[in-house]
């Protein structure tokens, strides 16, 4: 048994082996680290941080203590013992909170009760442990019944923190407690928690306390010292929980910093109807409104609006209910707003009429909401213009691009009777996946690239892996502040929670809405905007990008940024998108994607399968106004604007059936049919597929290497260009035309292919006595041309990285059999820190960047360099781009918003 020891005549502790800091400590905490809210929140916790803040304040805050950050990491690497002094200071801190609250710790007359957070620098919802109520045992709760004068509350108190204690502390799975209240629930005849009495508790104390016993082998501890010390560890060993950890790997947040512990004294808010608790958000999280935002309970705990177990009231409600409470819950939530120049999230609760607040933090939000709230706060003052670019990441306007449901979709899916039900539209978006009814099913089906949706009674915070690899999730429990609602907002992921309609049977996998029965797999659609549930699959639009906050963020972003933002497009369509986007040129259009359409593609195996020139040469003078049309199209869109066009660049096989596929009908005709026609011409097919197949078509024949063997081809497209250019310009559009050459890996391949098209391109404009400005360059996606860059940029008037094949080439891998067979496997065991093809690998492919950025420029100082790959709308590989010195970055025309802020934020952050 832990006994207490008296420190009041210790000597002072010196900072570096201080432990606990009391609330009201917070110039010692200041003294020791220096004025910086960052490393106050480093060894205090986010929590710790903000509780003393507040108390300083002089927001009614419970008092207590905080364990430091370091001493979590202390007792992780002590093996699990709590470091030398703790236990001392622990027990010191806690005489002063006694002495303000004029309770003792134990006392079995008075007794004082405290909570024990987890609190690290990093806001972690739900992820680590608290206990709640410790102090209480058999005697003290009969105290706590005496001075209330409530047997029912008393009795209320100990089984949570028996449940609490056991689950947390004693690893005792949750729904052994739960299969008790449920039966209590039974026997009495009642729906909610709340209205058991304590004759009913009394039985599940017992039932709870022999659980305990069955469980470990030993009873629970009636010693409030032992509860306390026992509780503390149980939250330094949450930080390296499963799902805290799956949560930082989830946000990447580190996993050295350690969290903080909170002991604090216990309020409470199940006390009577003059009692309550909740969470507001001093702005709507959600839409980014400006107004209070959130849920409460009259005369409950906390984790009861969290957990979703009771219906919540609109917090709006306690205007009503309780006025003056409202009021001044409105007045400490702006003034936190403002003090910490961001929206809060803040605890509260009531005890017997008086407003008490347990912790403030800055609130999760939406996508929407993040941005709105930017842009406000730079119209209210608060903030600049450079922070509002900051505090918005690149990841959220890419939430923000999330799909939705058009207004026709919802109506004709109500009509057909596919609305299964409504709930509380907790994260914006519209999410389509089957139903899958555990996190490890959601988590299973989403790295097969399935898409799911979580269908749970409430998410827990061991729910988190399965949530993050879901598209929606749905609960039939739960409000704005539950814990699903709080996950979704965060990763953006589109919510419907209390959705009181579903009858959920977990073991059956399966729920029910009235006579419609849903099993795990089947379809469904989401919308967290509406709250609406829809059986089977709708179709989704991406949404309007004029919304007028985000056009004032990017704005600002422009600004800010010195990396040109360009798009891939390969279609004037595609092209106009990019530029109501903001795209400020085309850094890749594709001309082999040009020949796919089925107006298209017959003439282009008729190219391929020529078996003498003057059929080629017909086959390619029908492919030539074609492409003309294209590349006008993509002229008069870009009016002004640079385009680059690549040249083909796959090879010719790809545009021919697969082999295997000819195989398998040649055989299946040989048997049913073997004097059809159309088998001599799938054998003619078979012949032509072989006679271009190769062992490794992505080293093979392709790109300059095509064109150097079969120079018609490409000198067809520059002629289409060229005279594409021309028409355009006299109709008075500015053409900037870029030809890029693909593939190149010696110079004398770029020399030789830009000899052939240069006399083609002067051609054309000396017969339609039109003179363009033109430039001719290189795809620098080969190891070697990266190498010898010095050399390429004697041709070369520009460079564009192809990172998806420099990539593969450096790596000696291919991305679609890596992708599917064993990368998933190196990042799952730490191989590999991300994906090479959707973040670029600085060690590697861009040290061999850098490299060709450097001595291109040595030959030609004004060399243009951008990048067209994959990576051209990852935040993190535009943020290399910034730092090695390319012109532009250019990716699809959706990732164009996402590409600008992350430019903004390369620039600023370097400044």
């Amino acid at each position: 048994m832990i006994q207490a020891s008296t420190t009041n005549n210790q000597p002072a502790t010196p900072d570096a082996q201080r432990w606990v800091y009391c609330f009201d400590e917070l110039d010692l905490v200041e003294a020791r680290v220096g004025n910086d809210w960052d490393a106050v929140r480093g060894l205090l916790g986010g929590k710790g941080a903000n509780l003393a803040e507040m108390t300083r304040l002089g927001i009614p805050v419970p008092p207590g203590f905080t364990i430091t950050t370091q001493a979590c990491i202390a007792y992780l690497e002590g093996g699990e013992r709590l470091p030398d002094g703790l236990w001392e200071q622990v027990l010191e801190a806690l005489h002063r909170v006694e002495a303000k609250m004029g309770r003792r710790f134990g006392d079995p007359e008075n007794p004082l009760l405290v909570s024990c957070r987890s609190g690290a620098k990093f806001s972690m919802p739900g992820m680590m442990d608290t206990v709640l109520n410790i102090g209480l045992n058999d005697t003290t709760m009969l105290a706590m019944a005496r001075l209330t004068n409530d047997e029912r509350f008393a009795h209320d108190i100990y089984r949570r923190l028996l449940q609490m204690f056991g689950n947390v502390v004693l690893g005792i799975p949750d729904e052994r407690f739960e299969a008790v209240i449920d039966d209590a629930r039974r026997k009495a005849g009642v729906r909610y928690d709340s209205e058991l009495q304590a004759s009913d508790w009394k039985p599940v104390i017992e039932a709870f306390k022999a659980i305990i016993r069955q469980e470990t082998g030993r009873d629970f501890p009636q010693d409030p010292f032992e509860q306390l010390r026992l509780a503390i560890e149980a939250v330094f060993k949450s930080w390296n929980g499963k799902r805290a950890v799956d949560y930082r790997n989830a946000t990447g947040i580190p996993h050295t910093l350690g969290t903080a512990v909170n002991v604090q004294s216990m309020v409470f808010g199940n006390l009577g109807e003059d009692s309550g608790t909740g969470v507001v958000f001093s702005r709507n999280p959600a839409t980014g409104e400006n107004e209070l935002y959130g849920d409460y309970l009259n005369n409950a705990q906390g984790e009861d609006v969290v957990a979703g177990i009771r219906t919540v009231k609109p917090i709006a409600t306690l205007a009503h209910e309780m006025p003056a409470i409202y009021e001044q819950l409105y007045e400490i939530a702006k003034r936190l707003e403002r003090h910490f120049r961001d929206v809060q999230d803040i605890e509260f609760t009531i005890e017997k009429g008086k407003l008490w607040i347990l912790q403030t933090r800055d609130g999760k939000r939406t996508a929407r909401a993040a941005i709105r709230f930017a842009v406000d706060f730079v119209n209210e003052g608060l903030i600049e213009p450079r922070e509002a670019v900051l505090r918005v990441s690149p990841q959220q306007v890419e939430r923000f691009l999330h799909p939705r449901f058009e207004q026709h979709v919802r109506q004709k899916a109500i009509k057909a009777g596919r609305l299964l039900a409504k709930g509380v539209n907790a994260s914006p978006g519209a999410a389509v996946g089957m139903a899958a009814f555990d996190a490890d099913t959601a988590e299973a089906w989403g790295k097969a690239g399935k898409p799911v949706i979580m269908v749970r009674p409430e998410t827990k915070p061991d729910d988190v892996h399965g949530m993050i690899a879901s598209k929606g999730i749905l609960t039939a429990l739960g409000g704005n502040s539950s814990h699903a609602a709080i996950v979704a907002r965060q990763f953006g992921i589109p919510a419907v929670v209390g959705c009181h309609e579903l009858q959920i049977d977990t073991e059956k996998r399966l729920f029910r809405v009235g006579a419609i029965e849903v099993r795990e797999g089947d379809w469904l659609s989401i919308d967290g905007s509406t709250g609406e549930v829809f059986l089977g699959q709708l179709p989704t639009v991406m949404p309007d990008l004029h919304d007028p906050y985000l056009t004032t963020l990017l704005g600002w972003a422009d600004e800010f940024r010195t990396l040109g933002v360009w798009a891939n497009a390969d279609l004037p369509k595609d092209a106009q998108r990019a530029r109501d986007f903001g795209a400020e040129g085309i850094g890749l259009a594709r001309t082999e994607h040009m020949f796919l359409g089925e107006d298209r593609l017959p003439i282009v195996q008729r190219m391929i399968l020529a078996e003498t020139d003057e059929e080629r040469a017909a086959a390619l003078a029908e492919l030539l106004p074609i492409q003309r049309a294209d590349f006008e199209g993509l002229f008069r869109v870009m009016d002004g604007l640079p385009v680059i066009i690549r040249l083909i660049d796959p090879p010719l096989h790809e545009f021919l059936p697969r082999y295997e596929t000819l195989l398998v009908e040649i055989e299946r005709l040989r048997l049913t049919d073997p004097t059809s026609p159309a088998l001599r011409e799938k054998e003619r097919l078979l012949h032509a597929v072989e006679r271009l197949r190769e062992a490794n078509p992505m080293l093979g024949l392709r790109g300059v290497r095509l064109g150097i063997v079969f120079p018609d081809v490409m000198k067809m497209q520059v002629r289409a260009m060229f005279e594409a250019a021309c028409a355009c310009a006299l109709e008075g559009v500015q053409v900037r035309l870029e030809v890029m050459i693909p593939l190149v890996a010696h110079v004398n391949e770029l020399r030789r292919m830009r000899d052939i098209l240069e006399t083609e391109a002067q051609a054309v404009m000396n017969e339609k006595g039109v003179r363009i400005p033109y430039a001719f360059g290189t795809m620098i996606e080969v190891p070697r041309a990266a190498l010898t860059a010095d050399a390429i940029a004697e041709v070369a008037e520009f460079f564009s990285f192809g990172t998806n094949d420099l990539t593969q080439m450096t790596y000696g891998l291919s991305r679609d059999d890596a992708e599917g067979a064993f990368l998933l496997d190196y990042l799952e065991q730490g191989i590999l820190p991300a994906n090479p093809f959707q973040t670029l690998d600085v060690e590697g492919v861009g040290q061999l960047m850098r490299l060709a950025v450097e001595k291109g420029r040595t030959t030609r100082p004004d060399l243009s360099v951008g990048i067209c790959g994959e990576h051209g709308g990852d935040p993190a590989s535009i943020a290399f781009c910034h730092a090695i010195g390319l012109n532009y970055v250019s990716c699809s025309p959706y990732r164009v918003p996402v590409a600008r802020l992350a430019a903004a934020h390369a620039a600023l952050k370097q400044a």
